[in-house]
């Protein structure tokens, strides 16, 4: 029995069910109504015109935006580093490291939430939008290193005594030789972090105040302390800056191996 036309269906009712929500907060988005409601009534732009210049709204965004950028440059300078590293290290050794590298995902946020609010608390990096970005570095971490290992994986060690052995510093053979070809890996390692940076809410949650308050804590307390429609342009606008990032990475990584592959 050929499985593949039921993978199909089953692949498209997951897919279906993960999009119809964002389908119906866009349009939500630019509804007239002064609350939720679909199909929308009319046809607006207040409210996104409330998400850019409403100060609560408006300094949320630029938080986020601040702590994703941060984030994205320690996550994926560090993650870079740990996968060349671990590719040095023995089997046992790599194994032991790696675990600890790739441990933030499997412990739950609200544990890791609990112990750095903690810790920043004595440090005084709480309620500040350094120790939020500090905190989303470590979340972040794990996906810079999964993306870097898995290019590293495919290269040829080859390449890299060759440049040696021609009296290139290890430097050189690092500019000219390994990050060339782990390129594409960091790249993806360093959307993945700006993603999860601009995304995340629980460990955020912990350490906000009313200077260091990200988007999406500003959304949760929308829609906890009061109900304002507002929600849904900065939900669409979220929807817009984690999808866009991915697809351009995968429209890239898709010609790029059409292109590899021509040679």
């Amino acid at each position: 029995m050929n499985a593949r036309p039921w993978l199909k269906i089953v692949s498209v009712l997951i897919g279906l069910f993960l999009t119809v929500p964002t389908l119906v907060v866009i349009p939500m988005s630019f509804s007239a109504s002064k609350t939720f409601r679909f199909p929308p009534e009319g046809f607006s732009l207040e409210w996104y015109e409330r998400l850019f210049t409403a100060p609560e709204w408006s300094t949320s965004i630029v938080n986020s935006l601040q702590v994703g950028l941060l984030t994205m440059l320690l996550a994926t300078t560090l993650g870079t580093a740990a996968a060349l590293g671990l590719q040095r290290l023995g089997p046992r050794a790599r194994g032991m490291a790696n675990g600890l590298l790739l441990s933030p995902i499997i412990i739950p946020h609200i544990l890791i939430a609990l112990v750095i609010f903690s810790a920043f608390l004595r440090l005084g990096l709480s309620g500040t939008l350094t120790g939020i970005a500090l905190a989303h570095t470590a979340m972040a971490l794990p996906f810079v290193v999964i993306a870097v290992t898995a290019r590293l994986q495919g290269m040829d060690p080859a390449l890299q005594k060759a440049g040696g052995s021609l009296g290139a510093s290890p430097f050189s053979v690092f500019l000219k030789i390994t990050l060339p070809l782990a390129l594409p890996g960091v790249l993806s390692g360093a959307v993945l972090a700006f993603i999860s940076s601009f995304d995340e809410v629980v460990i955020a949650l912990f350490l906000q105040s009313p200077s260091a308050l990200t988007l999406p804590v500003q959304m949760f307390n929308s829609v906890t302390v009061q109900i304002d429609p507002t929600i849904s342009a900065a939900s669409s606008l979220m929807v817009v800056l984690v999808s866009v990032p991915i697809l351009l990475a995968q429209v890239i990584g898709a010609r790029r191996g059409k292109a590899g592959r021509r040679r």
